[in-house]
């Protein structure tokens, strides 16, 4: 299933599939942080769990993009980034942890453009069995004489027009109201009684009751049957005084909508008598092509379902593109700096290259008992890994990698190079820990600022629309390159605020057009999984793929506080021998560690590797593959696609240069036991020699204190 149900769903093994979606939490979250991103959490949890016939939940993943957590300048957000962050990984951790659900891989990011609506982005990823009683689990209908049975928990005012907030720009107007209270307790228990329910083949149809409530679970499912009829008032209501339509849309958590035989609703109600979970019958489906709604002995609602399936006409909007060339973007003038190794200890010690271990460890990505690749790894256990590797099924060496990728910075220079680095990325990621190239699916979230034009209020409307043109066009052609089948994702437009400056004037702040890009694989034996970290002294340093004078909105640039415009590009023909010759090296045993050279460039990517094992590096830039003469800060620091940093033992090193034969790859150097970070420029005059415990102290201080 493929964008029609709440998830996607793709094969696992012969026997089971695995069920992946994502979506963004932003507008409730920036309202208030520990409930949104609570909500958000256990509300993506819903969407794999309403799939089919409903999946069992492994993990699930997230994604913060907030302004500077230090912020102390003029513009008064409605909740600090410190309190606005402190909230939703407080919010992130209470959903999962207490869910029972493992957290193993998630991303923060910080910027100043995210001070008007944060980002919250969550992920889930569950297991089914391909069939049950005999039929394709994937499969779901309403027929007519079905009932109509809402289980967990109930509802209150919480939470209504949560979509209609969602759909715009936050302002002090903004109702606190739309926030929903999540209970994830109640949850776990409906998620355990309906996994029984499944097996015993008692469910025809199920959805999750999010964005509109039981309008949408309803108004959705009762297309299948051609109608249905729902009684108001049998709803569970948290307490009294709901108006019939506020029943009807609100958007209260931990609900699911089932439809049920009748000959199945005494074991049903058995079932959910066990687990101590609310299910009650509200209607009917049937074929009378009318949607119902009685309250009260009164009909309040009877529309036509060829009504609702019409939907709306197609939104066309006017979209202007400016090349970066033409909005005055170039490259600096910069000479070679004379500080190497202070730089690398900046860079290191930059809030979005540095360690975010205290956000880490406050997730429990061990319940369950199948994390297998875990979300920090090397020596110390202290250095993030490029994805998770979970076995879902215990008795199964197989598994699965999931990982992710968010590049927005390099939308001030075009969009399509955006999508496409971040695509590549997440693939590169996945392909690290032993993903297969031939088993890769993937889930696109966009959040983009507002694209409808208006003279005063949004003057560049035209040219974010065309951003968003760009993006799409990109993910459509590196999708369609890698193979990658879209199983899910998410849009989420108006990410922009008004906030209140020094003299009580609002002032618009637009967030930077972003893609969170999710990759899932099949990892067909765990056991052959690698990690970042360099293992062993003497063990050969390679760098594969070509290191191109590609600064272009890089984390060095933002830096030395310039732009550029020479942004990384991908070229999929080029780089996809050495992703699949990777992925044999790694199957054959060849490799001792491999990592994925992405923001900040090699030189904090090849520092990170021995900061994972606690080891020296001896490296010569002369031996990096580059396609141009390029300067020893450019093959530092530059943020070119597609390399990856690999160490093989000695013993290994002929039948693993033998599978990379005729492409972008070199030997640079070596692992060695003095803990010393010492790299040679292409003359061979040593430019850094840094202890790498030293090192790894400036990576850990920004954020070091916490916990």
């Amino acid at each position: 299933s493929v964008l029609w149900d709440n998830a996607g769903v793709a094969r696992f093994d012969h026997e089971n599939c695995y069920v992946i979606t994502g979506e963004t939490h932003n507008s409730p979250s920036n309202m208030e942080a520990y409930g949104g991103s609570l909500t958000g959490i256990v509300g993506i949890y819903r969407d794999p769990m309403g799939t089919g016939k409903g999946s069992r939940l492994v993990l699930g993943m997230y994604g913060y993009c907030v302004g500077p957590r230090d912020y102390g300048d003029k513009l008064r957000p409605h909740l600090h980034p410190r309190r606005l962050l402190d909230g939703v990984i407080e919010g992130v951790r209470d959903g999962g942890n207490k869910s029972g659900i493992p957290t193993p891989f998630g991303q923060v990011l910080f910027d100043k453009s995210y001070m008007g609506k944060c980002l919250v982005f969550v992920t889930a990823v569950g297991i089914m069995p391909a069939t049950i009683k005999e039929a394709s689990s994937h499969l779901k209908r309403t027929s007519p004489g079905d009932l109509i049975i809402m289980s967990g928990g109930r509802v209150g005012k919480d939470g209504i027009h949560g979509v209609t907030a969602s759909s715009e720009a936050y302002t002090e107007h903004t109702p606190a109201g739309h926030v929903q209270i999540g209970d994830p307790y109640t949850q776990k228990k409906m998620h355990d009684f309906l996994l029984e329910a499944r097996d015993e083949g008692l469910i025809s149809f199920i959805t999750d009751n999010g964005g509109g409530g039981l309008s949408s679970s309803i108004g959705e499912s009762g297309r299948f049957s051609n109608g249905c009829r729902v009684d108001l008032d049998r709803v569970p209501l948290k307490y009294v005084g709901l108006d019939q339509w506020e029943i009807w849309v609100s958007e209260s958590q931990e609900r699911m909508t089932i439809a049920v035989k009748p000959e199945h609703l005494d074991r049903f109600m058995e079932l959910s008598t066990k687990h101590a979970v609310e299910s009650t019958v509200i209607g009917e489906y049937n074929d009378t092509g009318y949607l119902r709604l009685d309250y009260k002995g009164k009909t309040c609602a009877f529309i036509r379902m060829d009504f609702l399936e019409s939907d709306f006409p197609q939104w066309q909007f006017a979209a202007e593109w400016s090349p970066p060339e033409m909005r005055g973007l170039k490259e600096p003038v910069l000479s070679e700096p004379k500080r190497h190794g202070l730089l690398l200890r900046t860079m290191l010690s930059r809030p979005n290259l540095c360690a975010r271990n205290w956000i880490t460890r406050q997730y429990d990505h061990e319940v369950q008992g199948g994390s297998v690749v875990k979300p920090l790894v090397g020596k110390g256990r202290d250095l993030p890994s490029d994805a998770a590797v979970m076995r879902p099924l215990l008795h199964s060496d197989r598994g699965i990698a999931v990982t992710q990728a968010l590049n927005p910075f390099y939308s001030a220079i075009d969009t399509y190079h955006m999508t496409a680095v971040t695509i590549d990325e997440a693939v590169r990621k996945a392909l690290a820990v032993g993903g297969d190239p031939d088993h890769l699916g993937g889930v696109d979230n966009f959040c983009w600022p507002t694209i409808q034009y208006h003279p005063t209020r949004n003057p560049d409307g035209k040219y974010k629309a065309a951003q968003l043109v760009r993006a799409n066009w990109a993910l459509r052609d590196y999708c369609l390159a890698f193979g990658i089948p879209l199983l899910s994702g998410k849009d989420s437009m108006y990410i922009d605020g008004h906030l209140e400056g020094s003299f009580g004037e609002r002032r618009k702040i637009s967030g930077m057009p972003t893609l969170l890009f999710t990759v899932s694989s099949v990892v067909k034996d765990v056991g052959k999984c690698v990690t970042m970290d360099a293992k062993f002294p003497g063990d050969l340093i390679y760098v594969l793929g070509e290191t191109r004078n590609e600064l272009g909105a890089s984390e060095y640039y933002q830096l030395m506080e310039e732009v550029g415009l020479h942004v990384p590009k991908v070229d999929v023909n080029l780089f996809w021998p050495v992703y699949r010759s990777l992925h044999r090296a790694i199957q054959e045993g060849l490799v001792s560690s491999a990592h994925a050279v992405t923001r900040g460039g090699l030189a904090v990517h090849l520092s990170l590797v021995a900061m994972g094992g606690e080891t020296g590096v001896d490296v010569d830039l002369g031996d990096v593959p580059i396609c141009e003469d390029l300067h020893n800060t450019q093959i530092l620091y530059s943020e070119s696609a597609g390399r990856f940093v690999v160490t093989v033992s000695p013993e290994r090193q002929e039948a693993f240069e033998e599978l990379f034969r005729g492409m972008k790859t070199a030997r640079i150097g070596k692992i060695t036991e003095s803990r010393s970070f010492r790299l040679k420029d292409k003359g061979g005059t040593l430019i850094m020699d840094e202890d790498i415990l030293e090192l790894k102290e400036c990576w850990k201080s920004p954020f070091g204190g916490l916990i």
